[in-house]
């Protein structure tokens, strides 16, 4: 074959692929053509339904997919073998996030992006914030949901309400003390206060409250509890089981389906967020050092480090690996939320990579709600870039903690889009930054969150390769133990049906045992163990079964 026909087979054999990488070039593309005509607010929104549709059609099957994907994996594996699949699985992942946040410490401090920028303007106080224990405490309850049914689309949170003490507040000057509602909670507000109202004291109170979002973690922990609870009950847990896997199996299905409308979707919502972009010029002049300092923390680990980690525990090379994941990793760039590409996710690992299914049901949805290596560098990156601009000196104490606080923050942060710049708050009270001066990197985060998510998703799906490396030989002692017991019972059975229909009809007391032994095998073939004893006696005698 000349050179063309082989790239021609390449596009052909590829074609899904080959169409989402030139969407999001086509989306790049025609966003910053369609800049110059200064499109009002409603016609971007309606230039980017497409790509919502696109995201709204990956997040309506996140549930069913991490529902039935853990359920029924979990069920189908031996006790011991996924306690240390689980007990593996969080170690490796815990581990390969402290290493991200150390990478992303070390290059901030050799770069130092935050040198020479300056703030623009006055950045108002936001107030007292949560605390880290308390951001810990909302953690563990997300962890045990009360409801499970608004765990599907809410999460638990605690919030700071302010309350004005207005015995300082004379009668005449009340009415210039007013709340702002809160842009994300409207039921919440901040307290505004004008320049000739003297300013009251005002104290904060904590109150539980919710946020808008999925409680994935909640999820993942019943649904895995019920996964490994149906496996211990047998054939009484065998119907529900059943049903997990047709959902997984439906679910397959409509991704094999949706993924041709994949990179149409990808050209408009890629181009409808460079279209929300402000000034590049200027972005790329003050935080140019700063996306780069991210960028080479996020390569380092993801493409140096974390396929060192897969040679070193599978002796493969993990490049052909990686090729089978860059579908995933082209809509994680996309839609900038692991979650939104699980269903990706697991199709690539099962068709393209030869994962075992049992492994990736399990290992992907705990990995896309916990193992954030991106998010968590780039919180470290971020918190010691604030700390530059601020001209404060981080001692080696400090930097511990925020090492520590950035990894367990990401941990909290939901796979969705910019879910960093949430927990982001965590990690800078942690060591007394400003909270506030997270303004400073808005305006460039939902560039930089792209590529966290695929870093994200790449260290999910490594880790299900490198997961399924090392516990295959505890699954194939599980399933040759499990196939030795049912071609025992089998031949139990088939001898003792044997020998009853080989034995004299009356001939003392060896046939009538043998005879006997039959009828009890016979019967507990109809036995129901949903029915009283009594229904089976009737259920027995109903088969007409000579004696």
């Amino acid at each position: 074959l000349t050179n063309g026909t082989t790239w021609r087979w390449v596009v052909i054999l590829n074609g899904l692929l080959t169409l989402s990488v030139f969407a999001v070039v086509t989306g790049c593309v025609l966003g910053f053509l369609l800049r110059s005509f200064n499109l009002s607010t409603q016609a971007k929104i309606y230039f980017s339904f497409p790509g919502e549709l696109l995201m709204r059609m990956l997040k309506m099957l996140i549930l069913p997919l991490i529902t039935s994907s853990l359920m029924s994996g979990l069920s189908a594996m031996d006790t011991r073998a996924s306690g240390r699949l689980g007990v593996l699985t969080i170690t490796y992942y815990l581990w390969t996030t402290f290493i991200a946040v150390i990478v992303g410490i070390v290059l901030v401090l050799i770069i130092h992006p935050g040198t020479g920028s300056e703030k623009d303007g006055h950045h108002a106080s936001s107030g007292p914030v949560m605390t880290s224990a308390d951001a810990l405490l909302d953690l563990i309850r997300n962890m045990i949901p009360s409801n499970l049914i608004e765990a599907t689309f809410q999460q638990y949170r605690t919030d700071l309400v302010p309350i004005v003490q207005s015995a300082n507040v004379k009668e005449s000057q009340a009415n210039y003390v007013y709340v702002m509602p809160d842009y994300h909670n409207p039921s919440l507000g901040h307290p505004v206060f004008l320049e000739i109202t003297p300013a009251p004291d005002i104290k904060y109170k904590m109150v539980p409250s919710t946020s808008k979002g999925m409680n994935v973690l909640g999820i993942v922990i019943f649904s895995a509890t019920m996964g490994l609870l149906l496996g211990k009950m047998g054939e009484r847990g065998a119907p529900l089981v059943n049903v997990c896997q047709c959902i997984n199996e439906c679910v397959m299905k409509i991704i094999n389906a949706a993924m041709w409308y994949f990179p149409f979707g990808i050209v408009f919502l890629v181009a409808g967020k460079i279209l929300d972009m402000h000034d590049p010029a200027h972005l790329g002049e003050k935080l140019g050092m700063y996306f780069i300092t991210v960028l080479s923390g996020l390569f380092v680990h993801g493409l140096i480090l974390l396929p060192l980690f897969y040679y070193f525990f599978t002796r493969k090379n993990p490049f052909p690996y990686i090729r089978g994941l860059l579908q995933a990793l082209v809509i994680a760039l996309a839609t900038s939320s692991s979650s939104a590409t699980l269903p990706i996710t697991m199709k690539c690992l099962l068709e393209n990579c030869g994962v075992d299914r049992q492994i990736a049901r399990f290992v992907l949805p705990v990995g896309a709600t916990i193992n954030m290596d991106g998010t968590a560098l780039y919180e470290a990156v971020a918190a010691i870039f604030i700390a530059q601009v601020n001209e404060y000196d981080l001692d080696f104490g400090q930097l511990v903690t925020i090492s520590i606080t950035a990894t367990a923050a990401s941990i909290g942060a939901a796979g969705i889009p910019q879910a960093g710049l949430v927990t982001m708050v965590i990690v800078l009270t942690s060591v007394g930054l400003p909270p506030a001066d997270i303004s400073l990197i808005v305006a460039i985060d939902w560039v930089l969150d792209r590529f966290r998510t695929m870093i994200n998703v790449l260290g999910d799906a490594l880790a299900a390769g490198i997961m399924a490396h090392i516990c295959k030989k505890d699954f194939e002692k599980a399933a040759a133990a499990a196939a030795a017991k049912a071609a025992k019972a089998a031949n139990a059975t088939s001898t003792d049906t044997a020998s009853a229909d080989t034995a004299p009809a009356n001939n003392g007391g060896g046939p009538q045992r043998v005879r006997m032994r039959r009828i009890i095998s016979i019967c507990s073939g109809y036995m129901n163990p949903l029915k009283t004893s009594q229904e089976n006696v009737c259920l027995f005698l109903n088969h007409n079964i000579e004696y």
